[in-house]
């Protein structure tokens, strides 16, 4: 489906939403950043694809969407979907972050209300041709599927995905991905938007901590967006230790009710759900201690 074959079926969706209340239902979690030791990894879902990590002394966080609302601005309002859960953590009180990592350029994932709101000498990295859209930013590094830069240590690496790129109806197609990032040992896979792929399988070799896996958005998006037994089964198949699903239960961007993925992916770990964390907004988790 093209992006104006979406927009303009999601377009009815939008205006009914903007009548909807505009209280929010506030998060039963909420993370304490300033109690995180930087001898570990810790990481808190603040809503949609937003992670909040410090990795080993190091602050990162995922396409920060933390705005009442994504989408096009015109005329001063933004045109797009209502979050219905407030996010555990608004901007002003996020920790001081060390990087930014920007999976691609879709308005949920490239929030530029939230963007606007950080601080400009935090480092950014993305995909190539994203950067274009981050230029507030004093330094952005645009890496390739297999490429990595470095900062504090910390090693982040782009990886591939199933999905596209373009931010607008006339844009060229603009890079997509996630990142492997590396510390101390510990690995987390950030999966950014994908369908179900097997290009994280050659990750298994390399003991992933923690992979972060979209679960939502998949009806009718299943092109693009990968449902929760397709993230489940992506995340053994990297062998992860542990998953966290994100992209869910914070915009209704698609038709499957909103408690659905979440319910389908505990069902498609069975005896296995020990290993999926962080499954309400805001809650933390902590890498547990690897005997020497």
């Amino acid at each position: 489906m093209s992006y104006l074959q979406f927009a303009r079926r999601y377009a009815r969706h939008v205006m009914e939403q903007r009548k909807l209340p505009a209280t929010l239902d506030l998060p039963v979690h909420r993370p304490v950043p300033a109690d995180w030791p930087d001898d570990q990894l810790t990481a808190a879902w603040l809503g949609h694809a937003t992670v909040v990590l410090n990795f080993f002394g190091t602050w990162l966080i995922t396409d920060p969407a933390l705005a009442d609302r994504i989408g096009i601005r015109v005329a001063g309002i933004t045109m797009g979907p209502r979050r219905l859960t407030r996010p555990a953590l608004r901007t002003s009180e996020l920790p001081r972050l060390d990087l930014i990592l920007i999976s691609h350029a879709h308005m949920d994932h490239l929030d530029l209300a939230t963007l606007g709101r950080l601080p400009r000498d935090t480092r950014v990295i993305t995909h190539r041709g994203v950067g274009d859209l981050l230029g507030r930013f004093r330094q952005v590094d645009e890496i390739g599927w297999g490429e990595s830069v470095t900062y504090g240590g910390l090693t982040v690496e782009g990886v591939g995905a199933r999905h596209w790129g373009a931010r607008r109806i006339h844009d060229q197609q603009r890079g997509f991905g996630g990142f492997l990032l590396e510390k101390s040992g510990s690995r987390v896979l950030y999966a950014g938007d994908t369908a179900y792929t097997d290009l994280y399988r050659k990750y298994a070799t390399r003991r992933i901590d923690l992979a972060i896996l979209p679960i939502g958005a998949y009806d009718p998006w299943i092109a693009n967006h990968a449902n929760p037994e397709e993230a489940w089964k992506m995340g053994r198949e990297m062998g992860a230790e542990h998953i966290m699903p994100v992209h869910h239960s914070t915009f209704r961007l698609s038709r499957e009710p909103m408690d659905e993925p979440l319910r389908r992916l505990l069902v498609a770990a069975g005896a296995e759900g020990h290993r999926i964390v962080a499954r309400e907004i805001g809650q933390s988790w902590t890498a547990p201690v690897t005997p020497p």
